[in-house]
């Protein structure tokens, strides 16, 4: 995997995956930012996010749930002295569907957090990170 970030101005730098996509970072105004793109520790969260949430749904397809929607929020805290790592991470789970079996739910965020979600074990390095779940069931 690859990945290259190159400088645009001030505090504003463009990102590109070793896939082509693009995205821009920018940092806090204070520092010099223009509030043009995403800081690069909001990008670590959405990471995660995208990670977990991408175990979950495959799995509990495989496990042959009516899976409809899933959302992830995400809270986190950072340490107040350089470098300012995340040392709590909370990843609250919304999973939709029909007559989802709570057992699978639960097994598929369990799965995910603790042994398949890369970037969830990577973060957990320096973070405590907790879950929990909720399910919406619809007809």
């Amino acid at each position: 995997m690859k990945a290259r970030v190159k400088w645009v101005e001030d505090v504003m730098f463009l990102g590109e995956s070793g896939t082509g996509h693009t995205i821009v970072m920018d940092g806090p105004e204070e520092m010099g930012g223009h509030g043009t793109g995403m800081r690069p520790m909001e990008l670590l969260l959405l990471g995660l996010g995208g990670c977990t949430s991408f175990d979950v749904v495959q799995m509990l397809k495989k496990s042959r749930q009516d899976i409809s929607d899933c959302v992830v929020e995400i809270d986190s805290e950072r340490s107040e002295e350089v470098p300012k790592v995340f040392t709590k991470i909370h990843v609250h789970y919304k999973v939709t569907g029909k007559d989802l079996k709570e057992a699978q739910v639960k097994r598929a965020v369990e799965l995910s957090t603790e042994k398949y979600c890369s970037a969830s074990l990577m973060l957990g390095k320096t973070a405590e990170i907790t879950h929990n779940y909720e399910i919406i069931n619809v007809d």
